[in-house]
């Protein structure tokens, strides 16, 4: 089985800049694909999980949020770090603005089913493995699929919760807080 990395992305890989829509809104973090490195090299998967609002909101197509997914990803590689693994995402929002993606999921982060596809798709084995976010959602949902977590400090880690369809169980506390993904990657393989 596999141990991975599940990232979320806004806030993690690129700053987090509210709902980026264009390649002019992407902004990698410095540190990123260094990090994205170590984590291959140590033998870990690397696969983000991400909510999309931007879809929910009608403010992007799925397919355009796709392609500025492949410009993350290409802006990671042409900056030396790894090609990643998979990319998950939830279009939906319990008070979505385009109406067929107003839903009670199971994928929109704090629930874990974005995680727990990617593990029956991928061969993961979620005890093994961390998902590594700057925010509480992030925690829970990674937490509740069986990861160990970190939270980092580079996006809205300080925002308040985002919405949810369910109450956050609040007593879930991060494994690990860390200042960016590079201090995680540090926690991460000095543990190994």
């Amino acid at each position: 089985m596999n141990k991975t990395i599940f990232l979320d992305r806004d806030g993690v890989l690129i700053a987090d800049t509210h709902l980026p829509r264009t390649t002019a809104d992407l902004q990698m973090i410095e540190s990123v694909p260094q990090a994205l490195s170590q984590l291959q090299q140590a033998g870990f998967l690397l696969i983000v999980v991400s909510n999309q609002t931007v879809v929910s909101r009608g403010l992007m197509s799925e397919s355009d949020m796709a392609s500025l997914q492949s410009e993350v990803e290409r802006q990671i590689e042409r900056s030396g770090g790894p090609s990643l693994d998979g990319f998950y995402y939830c279009p939906h929002h319990p008070n979505a603005t385009v109406s067929v993606y107003r839903a009670n999921c199971q994928c929109r982060k704090p629930r874990p089913g974005m995680l727990l596809r990617a593990a029956n798709e991928h061969d993961i084995d979620l005890s093994n493995s961390f998902m590594i976010g700057d925010r509480i959602t992030d925690i829970i949902a990674g937490a509740r699929a069986g990861c160990r977590t970190v939270l980092v400090e580079t996006g809205a880690h300080l925002a308040p919760p985002i919405e949810s369809s369910e109450p956050l169980d609040m007593s879930i506390a991060p494994d690990h807080t860390c200042r960016d993904l590079s201090e995680a990657v540090d926690w991460i393989l000095e543990g190994m």
